[in-house]
């Protein structure tokens, strides 16, 4: 049932419906999203047909992993329109990924599709806490990213003021925070960052921040940097995920009572862990890699898509659907540094362990012969930056080398910059990693 403003915390049926309710609604939608699929896209027609497999043997749920994957791979090789599952006339609108390591990844979305996802960001927004009345000041960029149209339908949905600031021009973002005192903003992890650290040039105390609520996705992001966003904007920090290929934001999103992990709208996407080397499904629990397959997209329906993000499902809390733990890392952004597997939140974990460092930093490789060197850039606080002396800034590169070598496993040489040395990112996702080494051939 839609959410009114007299009844704000009234939730859906099916966000508190028993798991044989949640399973059959599942098996109903995954039969007619495969079928789907299989009649009206071909190269996935094909695959199914090389693996012997028909939508005519999907019986119960157990039985979709008879069943191929999609990959990126297929989404760049049939690139822009081959995995439509509709005519392109009945696509309303496009959205592409960035396309940083290869060609970009195109999506469509019929009318029906995007009420859908409207209708999940307005659930998700609601899980955090938004009401409706409130005002959200959404600084996730708008464009061809899912993020800022994505979440601009899904608060106006809800029936909230949105502020469609989109990404950059800090000083601005600042000042309409201060001017339209918005109760909660939508924003990238390392970007709300920039804008608290404006706050502070400004002399603007967490306590006299208009913002209660933060929610905040499009990239990794630890407990640590969940507390430090906290501490300098004084709100409730709230992890929201989703991706291009499955739909945008709004996938799964934390619940302001319990913050114990996104939960994922599990009437729309079927959720797998499975072990990334074998493909093997995985039991709930287990660490792995994070697989949607899409129950209700008419244009551009995905069937067991790989994301490449490493989670493990976790029992419900505050609602129905199991919630994903915090995503460790990507699969394909996993840094292999001397045999070791390194994944760049295991180092901002350790970084963030120390209240005089700022959650900014960058992870530089390079190689000298057959050795990979690991230099961690990394900068003071504010309050902290020119009142420590070198001695005690050496101490504290030491000190944060030693967490990292006993807990991550690798040696490298930690460089503590001044505050605000590490070049901000203004409008989107933070780059942390520069590998210089030599690529293999």
């Amino acid at each position: 049932m839609p959410l009114t403003p007299t009844d704000p915390g009234r939730l859906e049926p099916i966000e508190t419906a028993s798991r044989d309710e949640i399973a059959a609604l599942q098996l109903q939608r995954l039969q007619w999203s495969l079928r789907h699929t299989y009649e009206h896209v071909a190269p996935y027609r094909a695959k199914c047909q090389a693996q012997g497999v028909h939508p005519d043997d999907l019986r119960q749920l157990g039985d979709l992993a008879r069943f191929p994957f999609m990959t990126k791979l297929d989404l760049r090789d049939h690139y822009p329109f081959g995995l439509l599952a509709v005519p392109r006339e009945q696509v309303v609108r496009l959205h592409a990924s960035s396309g940083t390591t290869g060609k970009s990844i195109v999506v469509g979305y019929t009318r029906r599709d995007i009420d859908t996802w409207a209708d999940l960001m307005a659930r998700s927004l609601r899980a955090a806490g938004v009401r409706p009345g409130q005002m959200v000041h959404n600084a996730y960029g708008y464009g061809m990213f899912t993020g800022g149209l994505g979440a601009h339908y899904g608060i106006e949905r809800l029936g909230c003021t949105v502020v469609p600031m989109s990404g950059g021009q800090t000083e601005k973002q600042v000042q309409q925070i201060l001017d339209f005192r918005p109760e909660a903003i939508m924003v990238t992890p390392s970007y709300s960052l920039v804008i608290a650290e404006e706050f502070e040039r400004l002399g603007v105390t967490p306590q006299d921040i208009s913002l209660k609520v933060g929610i905040f996705g499009a990239e990794p992001w630890g407990e640590g940097m969940r507390a430090e966003i906290e501490r300098k904007l004084g709100l409730d920090a709230i992890d929201i995920y989703g991706l291009t290929e499955v739909m945008g934001p709004g996938v799964a999103c934390e619940c302001l009572e319990s913050k114990d992990g996104p939960v994922i709208w599990e009437d729309h996407f079927y959720p797998e862990i499975i072990d990334p080397d074998t493909g093997e499904v995985l039991p709930d629990g287990a660490q792995g890699e994070l697989v949607f397959t899409s129950l209700s997209k008419e244009a551009f329906p995905v069937i067991r898509y790989r994301t490449r993000d490493l989670t493990r499902l976790l029992p419900p809390t505050s609602r129905a659907f199991r919630r994903i733990g915090k995503i460790t890392g990507r699969s394909d952004d996993m840094l292999i540094v001397r045999g070791v597997n390194l994944f760049p939140t295991q180092v901002e974990e350790q970084i963030l362990r120390d209240p005089r460092l700022s959650g900014n930093y960058q992870i530089h490789l390079t190689r000298d012969g057959h050795l990979d060197n690991v230099e961690i850039r990394c900068e003071l606080q504010p309050s902290v930056s020119g009142q420590l002396g070198d001695s005690e800034v050496q101490q504290l590169a030491r000190e944060l080398q030693h967490h990292i070598k006993t807990i991550v496993g690798i040696s490298t040489q930690v460089t503590v910059l001044p505050a605000n040395a590490i070049p901000r990112t203004l409008t989107g996702k933070a780059r942390r990693v520069f590998d210089e080494r030599p690529k293999a051939r």
